[in-house]
């Protein structure tokens, strides 16, 4: 499923969600400038779960290695597919929930989000060699403050069927529920797979979304939802270019 909108209209301008995104796409540019350097700069400044259960007792503590990785490695992507996926979501959920929390529990609720994901991952895989990198547990904190924010609001997608693409409402609940039912069960594939050496960070994505769920309860207080806007319909039917 491919969410296309949302129906909630923001009454600010979401500068904080724009510079987040900003700043992933600039990051990604200058990835692509390192040629055969990136490989080392992804080394240093992505999160590498070994690093962090083992390599301080084996190379010592080093802020650079050890700290600022929880960090920066929000802000790398591993290609234009992941880069455009992230940044994508981040602009449909992200300006309705910082119009909600406005700018400063935003930022809270985002790098709260990345940083329990970033600890997600490493508890589900400490022995992991490569460096994780991607803003996917973040948004995931921000999938999850959207759906205790606006459970009803639908959300307009692409569902899809066999060669057709059906374009359907689904409520947030619904969407973003088999979103994360899909994340827990890949997540368990790939506990229970003897492949090991990278992939989908899936327990980062559960581990952020859990962290979103629970920090909307208390970021949330004394805020007020925002009014919603209906789509003119279901479904758009491109042989007669009309929505149906």
């Amino acid at each position: 499923m491919i969410p296309l909108r949302d129906e909630i209209r923001t009454s600010s301008t979401p500068w904080l969600n724009y510079v987040l995104m900003v700043a992933n796409i600039v990051v990604f540019v200058y990835e692509t400038s390192l040629g055969e350097r990136l490989d080392d700069f992804v080394g240093v400044w992505g999160l590498t779960p070994w690093n962090m259960t083992h390599g301080i007792s084996a190379h010592g503590f080093s802020v650079k290695e050890h700290v600022a990785p929880w960090v920066t490695s929000m802000f790398l992507h591993g290609g234009w597919v992941h880069l455009i996926g992230n940044m994508w979501f981040l602009h449909i959920f992200g300006d309705n929930v910082e119009d909600r929390l406005g700018k400063v529990r935003f930022i809270v609720l985002y790098l709260s989000g990345g940083l329990v994901a970033a600890l997600a991952q490493v508890l589900s895989a400490p022995g992991e060699t490569i460096p994780m990198v991607g803003a996917s547990g973040a948004i995931a904190g921000v999938l999850g403050a959207y759906l205790m924010m606006y459970p009803r609001a639908q959300v307009l997608t692409v569902v899809p069927i066999f060669v057709f693409l059906q374009f359907v409402r689904l409520p947030a609940f619904i969407f973003i529920g088999v979103w994360f039912v899909f994340q827990m069960f890949s997540g368990y594939a790939a506990l229970l797979s003897s492949h090991s050496g990278g992939g989908v960070a899936w327990w980062a994505h559960v581990g952020g979304f859990v962290a979103g769920v629970l920090l909307s309860l208390l970021l949330k207080s004394g805020t007020a939802p925002r009014p919603v806007r209906e789509f003119r319909s279901n479904r758009y039917d491109f042989v007669h270019r009309r929505w149906s």
